[in-house]
């Protein structure tokens, strides 16, 4: 991973978290009620302001992303076996589906969502598990669904805490999954013309 590769990476992910937040914002912005006494710099206003989160959201992804990385080099160093580690995450994963509803429900959200949630994220990181496996090989699997549920669930837990906002955990939700998505997809394009091992994409992971 070269300085001009990883510096590409930075910008173009906060780009993404951007537009899918100022996506994502002006959608609520639509279908809320009272969209209709807000004028027009009102809304240029919340716009920018989403624009500004979305950035930060970005950079955000990439902390949590590059700190998998670093995890899942160190987990292989430990186990020495790769299914072990593998084993681990897809436990990691269940049960991290049914803590966050928990998390939910203990904050009392609305009735159904704090299963929905869980399930409707699922699905949405066994999707990319899959386009990764296409993409690579089928060992990219767990590390895939572990590093888009597990990961996307943590960097989003400041949403989930508290008197919960379901506007608030989708908006934080969505950007963050979004970029996790873009960063391990494209780490494959941006490394696979590199001639030496690599140091932190370790073979076997989400990022193989």
């Amino acid at each position: 991973m070269t300085l001009k590769k990883w510096f590409f990476l930075f910008w173009s992910t906060m780009a993404i978290g951007a537009v899918v937040c100022m996506v994502g914002g002006l959608i609520m912005l639509l279908t809320d009620q009272g969209v209709g006494k807000i004028g027009l710099v009102d809304t240029g206003f919340n716009l920018f302001n989403m624009f500004l989160g979305g950035i930060m959201i970005g950079a955000f992804s990439q902390m949590g992303f590059f700190a998998y990385l670093t995890l899942n080099y160190i987990a292989l160093s430990v186990f020495r076996k790769k299914y072990l580690w593998n084993a681990l995450q897809g436990y990691t994963t269940f049960f991290g589906a049914i803590l966050l509803g928990y998390v939910l429900y203990q904050d009392r959200t609305n009735n159904w969502f704090f299963w929905v949630l869980p399930i409707v994220l699922m699905i949405m990181a066994l999707v990319a598990a899959y386009f990764k496996v296409k993409q690579t090989k089928r060992a990219a699997f767990i590390p895939t669904l572990f590093l888009m549920f597990v990961v996307t669930a943590v960097e989003a837990y400041p949403a989930l805490q508290g008197d919960t906002n379901v506007n608030t955990v989708i908006f934080m939700l969505l950007p963050l999954f979004a970029c996790n998505f873009y960063q391990n997809y494209l780490m494959t394009k941006l490394t696979k013309k590199e001639t030496a091992e690599p140091v932190v994409v370790p073979s076997g992971s989400a990022v193989s």
